[in-house]
């Protein structure tokens, strides 16, 4: 990879701002948009107002996700609104562009530019990670929201996957009574081995009275009205599901239960952490490409 890049980090929240301040430490030039200010000074980090000299860049990161709909660009530290569609017109097809959880409709943005969108976060590096931050912040949410111990409780983990498996091993190390509910039975299998209870996903209704902690991972409705009655009043839902999430808020809220959905935790939790995860993934790509 080239030693020196000139990177621009347009938009996102404290992991794009941890991430453009990782760069410039790395010996590259960093420009911001619609980032704020940098909280410190750091030598070759520029806070831009405008995106003139961006066609410049070597490389462009947009955030994790680009958008929030309506054509946005996901910007929460900025303090206006900024239209993805100008922030396109700014650049060139030579250059690295790329963003994570690029939706449809950005991409097709980006071809009508003739410019190619590359998503980091679909690399399993990134998700890997990602999933340790996920898995700590769910250890607290549920240390600061249940008015017993982990040690002790009865914990559901819903979905196998990077996160629930993750989540599933810690919280078993602070002495919870973990079980793990999937849909493969390859998944269940693992489960076993590992040492959690198990149940297949399709068979949760009247199986759900007994857990004082529900961790959902699964990005798809599974604990609706009928799931969730069978659930006791005391019992803490995390859903840490990316949208549109695993539980039927409007049902849950119905019947009295606390549930927190809890999104984007690495970059709430350990934003330093998440941040550099980006960078060493961006790197892998520029390098695969010979930049």
């Amino acid at each position: 990879m080239k030693h020196e890049l000139n990177i621009w980090v347009v938009g996102g929240d404290l992991r794009q701002e941890k991430l453009a301040q990782l760069l410039a430490e790395d010996g590259h030039t960093v420009h911001t948009y619609a980032l704020g200010q940098p909280q410190e000074a750091v030598s070759g980090l520029t806070a831009e107002a405008a995106l003139r000299q961006a066609d410049k860049a070597d490389c462009v990161i947009l955030p994790l996700t680009v958008t929030v709909g309506n054509g946005l660009l996901n910007a929460p530290l900025s303090l206006s609104e900024h239209p993805l569609p100008p922030i396109l017109d700014q650049l060139s097809p030579r250059q690295f562009l790329c963003g994570g959880r690029v939706d449809r409709e950005t991409e097709e943005l980006a071809r009508e530019r003739g410019l190619t969108i590359h998503d980091y976060f679909a690399r399993e590096e990134l998700a890997v990670a990602n999933a340790v931050p996920t898995a700590e912040g769910a250890v607290q949410l549920a240390m600061e929201h249940l008015p017993i111990t982990i040690h002790g409780s009865r914990v559901l983990v819903i979905g196998f996957g990077r996160v629930g498996r993750l989540t599933a091993q810690r919280f078993q190390a602070l002495g919870a009574r973990v079980s793990v509910a999937a849909r493969k039975y390859e998944q269940l299998a693992w489960a076993q081995a590992l040492g959690f209870g198990g149940e297949h996903l399709a068979h949760l209704k009247g199986w759900l009275c007994g857990y004082d902690l529900i961790v959902n991972t699964v990005p798809a409705q599974v604990l609706g009205q009928e799931e969730l009655e069978d659930v006791k009043p005391d019992c803490l839902i995390l859903d840490l599901a990316s949208k549109p999430g695993g539980v039927d808020l409007g049902a849950a809220g119905a019947l009295g239960l606390t549930v927190v959905w809890a999104l984007s935790l690495p970059g709430k939790v350990a934003p330093v952490t998440a941040g550099a995860a980006i960078r060493d993934t961006i790197y892998n790509m520029l390098r695969e490409i010979g930049m």
